[in-house]
């Protein structure tokens, strides 16, 4: 099938890839649409893991105000200073940080949880499971459900994102990264609501 300029205009616009990519994309799907989006979304995940070892110390300071009672600031950072004035990351910022103001996570990810917070709660969960009368390996599993459900709450990466609830923070922070074609890092947040 032939390749037009239009259908890779089209793709372009809609995907926000590159030219040469979407070209490809087309190329390997045969001219499906569809299946490019696709095929594109996929290479952009898989260049996002690859660079996520490269360093990331450029960024902002998004924030955001909730009825002038609850204030955000969080730092996002990226590779460099130029993706860091596109739309698509300061609105990455802001979204993140209204993430913050309604989900109230307490640390960004599961590395931040102190090890006494987690044992504590692993403790309480085992506890529950024993009480429920189930087989020792079945409470053991039980007791890795509820740590997992623990992370959702409190890690602000592994929470489901307010926007769209079957895809996590971290799902949609990588999809942004992948479109941005750099490494993105949610360095810290700050949360304050008026009377705490």
């Amino acid at each position: 099938m032939e390749i037009t300029a239009k259908m890779v205009g089209d793709l372009r616009e809609k995907s926000g890839a590159g030219m040469m990519d979407c070209k490809k994309a087309l190329s390997e799907t045969q001219g499906d649409f569809e299946k490019a989006i696709l095929w594109l979304r996929e290479k952009g995940m898989s260049q996002v893991a690859k660079r996520s070892g490269r360093s990331a110390n450029q960024g902002m300071i998004g924030s955001y105000v909730h009825s002038g009672k609850v204030g955000v600031l969080i730092e996002v950072n990226c590779e460099t200073d130029f993706v860091a004035k596109t739309d698509d990351f300061q609105n990455l910022a802001k979204e993140l940080a209204m993430q913050v103001a309604a989900s109230m996570p307490k640390y960004v990810s599961r590395e931040e949880v102190p090890a006494a917070e987690l044992e504590q709660e692993r403790v309480l969960y085992l506890k529950e499971a024993k009480e429920s009368g189930k087989p020792e390996a079945v409470q053991a599993k039980i007791a890795e459900g509820k740590i997992e459900s623990y992370y959702k709450q409190v890690c602000l990466i592994d929470q489901p994102y307010i926007r769209e609830p079957k895809k996590s923070v971290k799902q949609y922070v990588t999809e942004v990264a992948a479109k941005l074609g750099e490494n993105v890092v949610v360095k810290r947040f700050a949360r304050l609501q008026l009377g705490e």
